[in-house]
């Protein structure tokens, strides 16, 4: 972040570092899964969570169970968002295909689009269990076909799924669920337990050992990426309304005291007025105090000359949801270039991105933006090459492929190529080169 912008309100640290204790804790919990297995994973969970389960997998009957506990409204709530995710990414799979074309006679190449055998998602508790959660993580890798999709959340006091997140789970299309979370949950998924089993990636939100497990298996199973607490930027002008701002930055700030709500204005006025309006919704709030903690340790406020200006600053910043409450957003959208999700308009709230048109809230925080996007159907599919060759295609290029062998010094490459060399002409070449072909 350059020194010279102007703020109006700085956090001291906006940075995630992962303590070190947090290093050697996790790198303990993957090391008694990796040796210990279902009881490994059954141990940490009475120590962490104070829950004695013998059963890891959730049955039928409890699925069942959790559907029953919710009223018809909610379970519409939930169908009603997962619908909508689904819709979302079928269109985006649609709009992606792999190819195969002849570049020159004899020698055909190409690639598909193929999907991971298996992923898992870890769907978070918290404060807040995350009923959209699922959704976000399970229905993308349906839709490009992942055979099996298994899901791991924590259990509550009484050794259940939380109801609402374990019908999402259900209705989504998770194929297997477990009853396991934080880190002992990531590393049973990464290395596969007598009950849980091994994945090739596990993807999903979650806390700083959340985080840390998966930076530590990363390697031995592919991730989504590595998140931080959530983040919003919101670009505000003389045009927006500093009640509807306020409520916007609030709306981030109760998720975690380390949370980043950061206001970029071009009207000094609108700032004031931002910040008055903000301290003044936060007594009506049920999570008054970690939206308080937050707004007063981590939120920010920089005044920018201007919307160009502005831009700039927000692509700095690399946040993970980016706002543009201002007259005419679209105006901008060819100068934001850095964010998870971008937001246009008045009256886009990150919360119906969160929990109901249907993009996906499983995003990139702390910069990550810079070189990743969040979860989406691409996250579960591998891009995979394929190359077909005649004799006579072969013979074009097996002199250059036996030069470059040269070059290289891998000989037995080089031999490779040239046992494929059969015309004339491709031995005059290879002449040229400077091979010497039989």
């Amino acid at each position: 972040m350059r020194a010279d912008y102007e703020f109006l309100k700085e956090a001291e640290n906006a940075s995630l570092e992962i303590p070190h204790d947090v290093t050697e804790s996790v790198r303990d919990i993957v090391d008694t899964v990796r040796e210990s297995g279902d009881d490994g994973v059954r141990e940490l969970t009475r120590t962490f969570d104070e829950v004695d389960r013998e059963a890891l997998r959730v049955s039928d009957k409890e699925i069942e169970a959790a559907a029953e506990a919710l009223t018809e409204a909610e379970r519409r709530t939930i169908d009603n968002t997962i619908e909508n995710v689904r819709e979302f990414h079928e269109e985006q799979f649609a709009h992606l295909d792999g190819f195969e074309k002849e570049f020159e006679p004899g020698v055909t190449l190409g690639t598909r689009l193929l999907p991971v055998e298996t992923a898992g998602v870890y769907v978070p508790g918290g404060r807040h269990p995350l009923v959209a959660a699922p959704a976000m993580t399970i229905v993308p890798a349906k839709v490009v076909g992942v055979e099996t999709v298994v899901a791991c959340a924590p259990p509550q006091p009484d050794g259940s799924v939380q109801p609402a997140q374990l019908y999402a789970m259900d209705r989504a299309g998770a194929d297997e669920v477990y009853v396991a979370g934080g880190a002992q949950a990531v590393a049973a998924m990464a290395y596969g337990t007598e009950t849980i089993p091994s994945v090739d990636k596990i993807t999903g939100p979650g806390n700083i050992f959340v985080i840390e497990a998966k930076r530590q298996v990363y390697g031995r199973v592919g991730i989504d990426f590595l998140a931080g607490p959530t983040e919003v930027l919101v670009i505000a002008d003389g045009t927006s309304d500093p009640e509807m701002v306020a409520a916007d930055l609030l709306a981030q700030a109760e998720h975690d005291p380390r949370s980043r709500p950061i206001l970029v204005v071009t009207d000094e006025g609108v700032a004031e007025s931002t910040e008055e309006a903000l301290y003044a919704q936060l007594p009506a709030l049920r999570t008054e105090e970690t939206a308080r903690e937050c707004w007063e340790d981590n939120g920010e406020i920089v005044l920018a000359a201007d919307l160009a200006e502005a831009a700039e600053i927000a692509n700095d910043y690399a946040i993970e949801h980016l706002q543009v409450m201002v007259d005419e957003p679209r105006r901008l959208i060819d100068d934001l270039h850095e964010y998870g999700s971008l937001f246009l308009g008045h009256d886009a709230p990150v919360v119906f991105g969160d929990k109901a048109v249907g993009t996906n809230h499983t995003l990139p925080t702390l910069e990550v933006a810079k070189y990743s996007g969040g979860v989406n159907v691409t996250t579960y599919l591998r891009v995979l090459t394929h190359q077909e060759l005649t004799p006579e295609g072969a013979d074009s290029v097996a002199p250059w492929a036996a030069s470059i062998c040269k070059l290289e010094g891998t000989h037995a490459h080089q031999v490779s190529a040239e046992k494929r060399i059969i015309s004339d002409e491709s031995r005059e070449l290879a002449e040229e080169l400077g091979l010497e072909v039989e």
